[in-house]
């Protein structure tokens, strides 16, 4: 049986705890054992972190110690996965570097908030994406810094009716990456449950928890 560690906490705007529900119910019945955790002193205990299969990560503007930021990342650099959504992973930790270097990438900016907007599944040969077709968003469109090591699998294109200078900046949505051993999924969907709502945004990140598990 695989594990997988759930942990949550940060900004509520979010609903951390929601979305973590509902993700560990998916888990679940896929038959991993599944432990949700809403301290960030989950990161300490080495032993116990370098066991999982899997971590999932849903902290939104939250600040991590050294030692907890070290534990993290040295579970994952063993080959524990590393996966979550939007502000839970991509604007987790902003005095982080070394945490943003493994994630891949940084939330600055979603410009009008709450709006309509399109993903495009730029890799549709993947298995994360297979079988899925570019969909509509009604939510937060995140404009991110990446690294340009990420295996993008969807985009989003801004139309800069709020900022004109990024007027068709092509922003991933969801990729992966290598941390180490480890392999890290992301996808910016997610803002709040009702996000998961949409099927091709809920797929994507059920699909990317089980890439990502070891």
């Amino acid at each position: 049986m695989k594990s997988v560690l759930f942990v949550w906490g940060g900004w509520e705007g979010h609903q951390p705890k929601q979305c973590v529900e509902r993700f560990a119910a998916f888990l679940a019945e896929k038959d991993y054992h599944v432990e949700i955790s809403n301290t960030l002193d989950s990161y300490l205990d080495a032993a116990a972190l370098k066991s999982l299969d899997l971590i999932v990560q849903c902290v939104t503007m939250a600040t991590i110690t050294p030692e907890q930021e070290q534990g993290l990342l040295d579970a994952v650099a063993s080959g524990v996965g590393f996966a979550g959504w939007h502000g839970g992973v991509a604007d987790a930790f902003r005095n982080s570097p070394n945490y943003q270097f493994m994630v891949g990438g940084q939330w600055v900016a979603h410009p009008g908030d709450i709006i309509d907007y399109t993903v495009t599944i730029s890799n549709p040969h993947d298995p994360i994406t297979a079988g899925l077709s570019d969909f509509a968003m009604h939510s937060e469109q995140y404009y991110l810094h990446i690294d340009p090591s990420n295996e993008v699998l969807a985009t989003t294109t801004f139309d800069g009716h709020i900022f004109p200078w990024i007027d068709g900046c092509v922003i991933p949505v969801v990729w992966k990456r290598r941390w180490g051993a480890g392999k890290v999924f992301f996808c910016s969907l997610g803002h709040t449950l009702e996000d998961f709502d949409v099927p091709q945004a809920q797929t994507l990140v059920q699909r990317g928890l089980l890439w990502a598990s070891r």
